[in-house]
């Protein structure tokens, strides 16, 4: 969507691969409010959740089956929230990637078309009390064209 023109990725880089994520985004009760931990999600080849390609972890990091692993952090002012009840798109850039595979030389990461996710809003009720929030995403990797 136009509004989200701030996680477009820089000229110069072209898709790699894409996949569909499943899993939750989890929370930890601090006492006053809901920090966000970590994300946990399994990732496939078909929207339909079909052909587990790898898995998406605290980092954040994403792993493939053949073991490659990216690891990204958000660009400084991007993302949006094209859907108030799901958690925002994202631009992300590689921080680190290790291992031959499908995230080798990953430049860029976007998270859209998000379902779910959001931190709860009703309190907690003890401190260290853990919700996990389940969501559903879209990731697409990007390559440097050169």
């Amino acid at each position: 969507p136009e509004q989200c023109s701030s996680i477009a990725v820089d000229a110069g880089h072209k898709l790699s691969f894409h996949v569909y994520a499943r899993g939750v985004q989890i929370y930890r009760w601090n006492g006053t409010s809901w920090d966000f931990i970590a994300p946990r999600a399994d990732l496939f080849a078909e929207k339909n959740f079909f052909g587990e390609v790898g898995s998406h972890y605290a980092g954040p990091k994403w792993e493939s089956k053949s073991g490659s692993i990216v690891e990204a952090r958000r660009v400084p002012g991007t993302g949006c929230t094209p859907d108030p009840t799901a958690i925002a798109w994202l631009l992300l850039s590689k921080f680190d990637a290790t291992g031959p595979g499908i995230f080798e030389r990953v430049t860029f990461i976007q998270r859209v078309n998000t379902t779910g996710g959001l931190t709860p809003t009703a309190p907690g009720l003890t401190p260290g009390e853990v919700k996990e929030v389940p969501y559903t995403a879209e990731y697409y990797f990007y390559r440097a064209e050169n």
